[in-house]
């Protein structure tokens, strides 16, 4: 009988192993895949989500830092920068796997190519079974992302107005080219995709390009891709790879008598930009805090609701201002990205949001002033 099953590798589930092995409970991490595994994904890693690790990046990992943001809408474009670095790149292969190794550091037990075919929530217990076994634990964490059905045993899965799609590739580049196009700059185009942009980050020997919007208002994504590739110069024969991004911010339920819900699964997702590391490694910290103070004190499982406490309390309310901020800026696409994109004051402010010294209630609060002022 452990303490914990976790499920899913990716960097809610290992940072949740990592708490969890650190607070003393007996923890089994289930992960469907073998690591390293390709994720497609920008890479971005924010200082915000840095912040939440208790130990140091080597160089290994950094890819390339960003100081900055070039926002483009129908031939505008407006670049802004801070004199700090606001993001790390990282590849998501290098960087899971090391989260994966520092779960198992804290002494979680962690299976790989291990996937788990059946869930069943008891009243003293959960029960997993995987194609290798059957396994009993007191909680369960479910981190499996946003494609994963095990959350459907606490939440319905997500309606296409609640999801978006991104379709993400490697162009391989010289370090020299990405330093000479990009500098220590992210692309964010709008108006490219509906609900979303499209993007181009710089990495050590690539660029990370993709398009990412409502699933509902981007019905034909990898022709979109095609085209935003080709208009960036991008000519090559890449491999395309899609995935989707639950839309935060929405009203989710995310635990059950004896299981959280933590990262994706969870629905813990900026609406606007799509960023979720940060998220997802808080908020699988806070779903193996919450189930140690029962373990380790014989709790009441009503305890459990200090998981939804600390996950509102740290970015529940910024979610729902980033879902706010979202859909005013897509609903009225023209008038809005056509501000954004033509004034730098408004990009270097919104770079605060993405440094997290302010939250989208703030920048609201200041875009509706300065338009005003307008």
């Amino acid at each position: 009988m452990y303490d914990v099953i976790i499920v899913g590798g990716g960097p809610s589930g290992a940072s949740a192993g990592r708490r969890a092995g650190k607070l003393g409970l007996k923890t089994l991490l289930l992960e469907k895949e073998e690591f390293p595994r390709y994720k497609p994904c920008g890479g971005g890693l924010s200082k915000h989500a840095i912040s939440f690790l208790d130990f140091e990046l080597s160089e290994d990992v950094i890819e390339w830092e960003v100081t900055g943001a070039r926002v483009s809408f129908k031939g505008q474009t407006v670049e802004a920068h801070k004199d700090h670095s606001l993001c790390t790149m990282v590849s998501r292969d290098v960087f899971d796997n090391l989260l994966l190794d520092k779960a198992k550091e804290s002494g979680a037990e962690v299976h790989t190519g291990e996937k788990v075919f059946q869930f069943m929530e008891n009243p003293e217990f959960v029960e997993i079974t995987t194609e290798k076994g059957t396994y009993q634990a007191r909680f369960a964490i479910i981190a499996e992302g946003a494609h994963g059905l095990l959350k459907t045993c606490v939440r319905p899965v997500d309606s296409n107005e609640e999801c978006g799609i991104c379709v993400v590739t490697e162009v391989p580049a010289s370090e020299e080219e990405i330093e000479k196009r990009s500098g220590k700059t992210v692309d964010m185009c709008f108006g490219v995709a509906g609900g979303g942009y499209g993007w181009i980050f710089p990495h050590r020997t690539y660029y990370s390009v993709g398009v990412g919007g409502l699933i509902k208002d981007l019905p034909h994504p990898k022709e979109t891709m095609l085209e935003f590739l080709k208009d960036n110069g991008f000519t090559g024969d890449y491999k395309l790879k899609g995935h989707k991004i639950p839309l935060g911010g929405v009203k989710r339920k995310i635990t059950g008598s004896r299981v959280l819900l933590s990262g994706d699964a969870a629905g813990f997702v900026d609406a606007f930009s799509g960023e979720g590391l940060a998220y997802a490694i808080s908020s699988g910290q806070f779903a193996a805090e919450a189930i140690a103070g029962i373990c380790r004190c014989d709790g009441n499982l009503k305890d459990l609701s200090r998981y939804e406490s600390l996950c509102q309390a740290e970015f529940g309310t910024h979610l729902k201002y980033s879902l706010m901020f979202s859909r005013i800026m897509h609903r009225f696409p023209t008038q809005s990205f056509k501000i954004f994109s033509s004034s730098e004051k408004m990009v270097d402010k919104y770079l605060e949001v993405v440094d997290f010294s302010i939250t989208y209630k703030e920048y609201l609060r200041w875009s509706v002033l300065n338009f005003k002022l307008r």
